[in-house]
């Protein structure tokens, strides 16, 4: 197991997955050298009907991606992606008509979605020390637990290799931008040894309409300070066994920026991922693995307020708002599993997965609160020895949680092949999403006198008798290979019941406050992806994809919120076979978007190019060039409510893309 191999499942993954996303020199290294447990469930996955979309190192270097939001905005197919305030922010998305908060990410197989919003994305994850990205569309609950109702993106750090290499690289960008970044790894007899740091840093942009700026807001552009760094060890303590731990750490300093009354806002967070992972082949029929981290998030939240006069007019003094006010949590996890396989027809897999959460704000007022969850599950797995040309996989798990009811939920998915060249799959399932802390404990409740009533005329309080949201979930798509075109087509559609409908009105003493409940209608989620890659010559290749949702209440009325209508992208790739340089072109279309406080957004193209060179006798170093927004499309994110100078009633604003953008860097690789 200490050796570097390529598995049959891989191979399985890149017919079956990347194909669309890659040309033929970069399939060629998409190798996973470790047949360990965990690391190879996305691939067995996709061997059992289930969609994975795999997104590589070299994809990202080569296109000058510098952020994760940026990378998965333009290529991962079917995921609709939109950065508040560019690089580094909080994000929005929606993978087969599923809100944000439907989406499990994951840092090498450790959650990173927090259970205090479960809307809050992994916004200052660097691309640099990213391996690839593996991304699973569909209920992915038997292995991934709760959230993970439209998917899961699990980012893979820079793996181990038996062989020496590393690189350092540098870039900036025309925001007044910069970042370095390197990495190293090694091994010693036995053990193996990566490290890898970065450090990005822009003073920004301004991400609104100049007309939506009010004079009060001293500093409207968005910047940020983000540095990472992580280590990692393994020991390869036989050929049956292997010791591995993991350390991470980003320490940033984010503006959250506003179009008023703003003079400075920052998180300033601290995060830690700790992770320790034995894996060991007990014999040539079982295979085990152990796994226990702790994720760490700490957020001073600083918010200083420029004083307005009663006319509205600056009188050039301050109101602190928020002095390092504290809002984080702990996430501490044990997962094991076993792999048992006798030769028969039949193989099967079954773990028990442990959290225990503990969270807390002090900014949007929710109390300590503390959560543990125990899950056990299986899956059972047709082999070649019952079909040769069919999978099948039967699962289910287990969830009980220690503040609400236990939920079971259970998957079936399969894939048969026709042809070399045809194929169907699909899974069938049901998924749930637990309520997060403010869904449950949010008391932005001011009553100071004691009168009952709320202070300011406004309040917003969690509902502690929230249910989890419970979805059946179908996906069915057929692909396959004609000449040097590669395609599926996916059907997808997901009905809710238990819906989390947020900040519903609420009447308090007469005063109109937001709440949570339970939705006593369905939320019906379905629509369609077309999903090709054509290859037009040896040297230039082509990706498409089209994905069009509806989700409504009860397959009526209006689209939710965040979830577009329709969305296209495509890619171009030039590279001769062999030449040491690569031309690329990124485009991604976004219909109509309804979005918060009853405004729309969306309507819109925006293009990527993107540019490389290698040069030296082993082309070690390598030049990257990259126009991002290329035509300086101006476009909507989200929109928020502010409030105007003169009288502070309040107005509409929409929050802006990230405007065109010249990235340059260059990397020496060793």
């Amino acid at each position: 197991m200490n050796k570097p191999r390529k598995l049959s499942a891989a191979i399985g993954l890149v017919l079956a997955s990347a194909t669309p996303l890659l040309n033929a020199a970069e399939i060629q290294e998409i190798t996973v050298v470790s047949g360990h447990l965990e690391e190879t469930i996305p691939m067995d996955l996709s061997r059992y009907g289930n969609r994975v979309e795999i997104v590589t190192s070299n994809q990202i270097t080569q296109q000058g991606y510098t952020d994760l939001g940026q990378t998965l905005q333009m290529l991962v197919p079917g995921l609709h992606l939109t950065q508040k305030n560019g690089a580094f922010d909080y994000f929005d998305a929606s993978l087969q008509g599923s809100r944000n908060s439907e989406i499990l990410f994951l840092i090498d197989g450790v959650r990173v979605t927090n259970r205090l919003y479960n809307g809050t994305s992994p916004d200052t994850i660097p691309v640099h020390m990213i391996e690839r990205i593996e991304v699973l569309k569909g209920g992915q609950g038997i292995f991934y637990g709760t959230q993970s109702v439209g998917g899961v993106v699990n980012i893979v750090t820079k793996s181990f290799s038996n062989d020496s290499d590393g690189a350092i690289g540098t870039g900036i960008n025309s925001n007044d931008g910069h970042n370095v970044n390197a990495y190293y790894r090694t091994s010693v007899g036995d053990h193996q040894f990566v490290a890898y740091a970065s450090k990005d840093v822009a003073d920004g942009y301004t991400p609104y309409r100049r007309e939506d700026i009010q004079a009060s807001a001293t500093d409207a552009e968005r910047g940020y300070d983000v540095a990472s760094a992580g280590l990692k060890y393994a020991w390869n303590i036989s050929d049956s066994s292997r010791l591995s731990l993991q350390y991470q750490r980003t320490d940033a300093e984010l503006d959250f920026a506003q179009p008023y009354l703003n003079n400075n806002t920052v998180n300033d967070r601290q995060e830690e991922i700790f992770t320790l992972k034995y894996d060991l082949q007990l014999n040539e029929n079982i295979e085990l693995f152990v796994k226990a981290y702790q994720h760490n998030w700490d957020t001073d939240y600083t918010r200083i307020y420029n004083e307005l006069d009663g006319s509205g007019m600056l009188t050039g003094g301050t109101v602190v708002r928020n002095d390092a006010s504290y809002w984080g949590y702990e996430d501490r996890g044990f997962n094991a599993m076993a792999k048992i396989n006798y030769g028969g027809p039949f193989e099967s897999i079954l773990g028990f997965d442990q959290q225990r959460f503990s969270a807390e704000d002090d900014v949007w007022r929710i109390g300590r609160q503390e959560e543990k969850v125990n899950a056990p599950f299986a899956q059972i797995r047709t082999t070649n020895e019952l079909f040769e040309d069919t999978s099948l996989a039967l699962g289910v798990r287990n969830n009980r949680a220690s503040n609400m009811e236990d939920s079971t939920v259970w998957n079936l998915s399969g894939r048969h092949n026709f042809t070399d060249s045809l194929y169907i799959q699909g899974n069938i399932g049901t998924s749930f999403r637990m309520p997060d802390a403010e869904a449950l404990f949010l008391n932005e409740y001011y009553d100071d006198n004691n009168d009952g009533i709320p202070d300011g005329g406004w309040f917003a309080i969690g509902n502690p008798n929230l249910e989890p949201e419970e979805s059946e979930n179908i996906n069915l798509s057929i692909g396959g290979s004609f000449n040097k075109l590669s395609y599926e087509v996916i059907a997808f559609k997901r009905d809710i019941t238990n819906y989390i409908d947020s900040y519903v009105p609420l009447t308090i003493a007469g005063v109109v406050g937001e709440s949570f409940v339970n939705s006593n209608d369905e939320v019906n989620m379905d629509g369609y992806e077309l999903i090709s890659s054509l290859a037009l010559t040896d040297s230039i290749s082509t990706n498409f994809s089209y994905t069009y949702t509806q989700a409504k209440f009860n397959d009526a009325g209006p689209q939710l919120a965040s979830i577009p209508k329709s969305e296209a992208k495509f890619q171009a790739n030039y590279q001769k076979p062999g030449a040491p340089y690569g031309v690329s072109l990124a485009m991604n279309y976004v219909g109509d978007v309804n979005a918060r406080r009853g405004a729309t957004r969306g309507n819109y193209t925006v293009s990527d190019v993107s540019a490389f060179y290698n040069l030296g006798n082993q082309q070690q170093h390598r030049l990257s060039l990259r126009i991002q927004n290329l035509s300086d499309k101006e476009y909507a994110t989200r929109i928020d409510r502010g409030s105007l100078d003169s009288d502070g009633s309040s107005y509409l604003y929409s929050n802006l893309g990230m405007e065109r953008t010249l990235h340059l860097s260059y990397t020496y690789q060793f």
